[in-house]
């Protein structure tokens, strides 16, 4: 299991490589993959900060995309907050970023804390 952000990171890259299978051999767009490391740098960050930390992390390529899964130790919910464009603020945006990056995302509530499944189109 990654440490941080940047080993997931580095995990989900790793995965991409050895695993993707698009047709004729192609990768995945760079906007992808960026989208991909993106949600897996909120999702793990978010674990470590505000979760308790993190417990689980595990990656697999389906045929709908990249399965990202990231359980923390905590059993609140995700923080999702409105904001005012106008007022300039710090942290909040990761939860609603995940949401619009993903394809789909679901939150499993555990006795011990929660995992967080985010699906990640690959084409």
């Amino acid at each position: 299991m990654p440490r941080n952000a940047a080993a997931a990171r580095d995990a989900v890259v790793r995965v991409l490589r050895e695993r993707f299978r698009g047709r004729r051999g192609e990768e995945p767009a760079e906007i992808v993959v960026g989208d991909a490391l993106l949600v897996t740098s909120e999702l793990v960050t978010n674990a470590v900060r505000h979760g308790g930390g993190l417990t689980g992390f595990s990656t697999e390529i389906t045929d709908e995309g990249l399965l990202l899964t990231v359980s923390d130790a905590s059993t609140l919910p995700p923080v999702t907050a409105e904001r005012d464009p106008a007022v300039a603020s710090v942290g909040g945006y990761g939860w609603p970023l995940v949401r619009r990056l993903a394809k789909r995302v679901s939150v499993t509530y555990l006795p011990d804390g929660k995992d967080i499944v985010a699906l990640i189109a690959l084409a």
